[in-house]
């Protein structure tokens, strides 16, 4: 067998080899060349492989570890408390009342609104227009469009604000109807109480 040396590695071919593919003795250069270091050791490709294997392996078993640290530190942390239930309603029920009074146009209506709020017997009037009453009077059946006043006020002024609307309304039987309310929104519930002395 002959040899040629370059660079380090050998190139090892079989005797009576030929240079070209029409030379007798001639065979395959995959089958007939073999690749080998000085030392006779085979090149580093398939180390960088395995290291390169190793490497992220390594990494998915690092990733795998924080996601358990992770998935336990969460099993492991003590549980929140449950949502508490509100307080109990503070509020007496029926010791509000809201009341209906019409009037025949919006000027007294509003009249009528704004003494009843400085006078302390209610807390808050609202002036709704616009409303068709259809009623008999006197044996006659009526169409009317009014202003409705619709009133908060504690339950205990009832009396004291019905007097008043009868002093001051100009129809010779006005409408006061009062409904007590039996539940509704605290604190505005408390503000009404808060606004209209007992």
């Amino acid at each position: 067998m002959t040899s040629r040396e370059g660079r380090g590695l050998s190139v090892t071919r079989a005797a009576g080899a030929g240079r070209g593919r029409g030379q007798p003795g001639h065979v395959g250069a995959a089958a007939e060349r073999r690749v080998r270091r000085r030392d006779g050791t085979a090149p580093a490709l398939p180390h960088m492989k395995l290291a390169l294997g190793a490497l992220a392996l390594v990494s998915v078993t690092l990733t795998l570890q924080g996601l358990g640290r992770r998935l336990l530190s969460m099993a492991s942390s003590p549980p929140r408390d449950p949502p508490r239930d509100p307080p109990a309603d503070p509020y007496d029920p029926g010791s509000v009342s809201a009341a209906f009074v019409t009037c025949p146009n919006e000027t007294v209506a509003k009249e009528l609104a704004r003494a009843m709020v400085e006078q302390k017997l209610a807390a808050c009037v609202n002036v709704l227009p616009h409303v068709t009453s259809i009623y008999t009077w006197k044996g006659k059946l009526e169409e009317d469009n009014e202003v409705l006043l619709m009133i908060k006020t504690r339950s205990s002024r009832i009396p004291a604000l019905t007097q008043f609307i009868r002093s001051m309304h100009p129809y010779e039987v006005a409408e006061v109807v009062a409904v007590p309310v039996a539940q509704g929104n605290p604190p505005y519930l408390q503000w009404v109480q808060e606004s209209v002395p007992p």
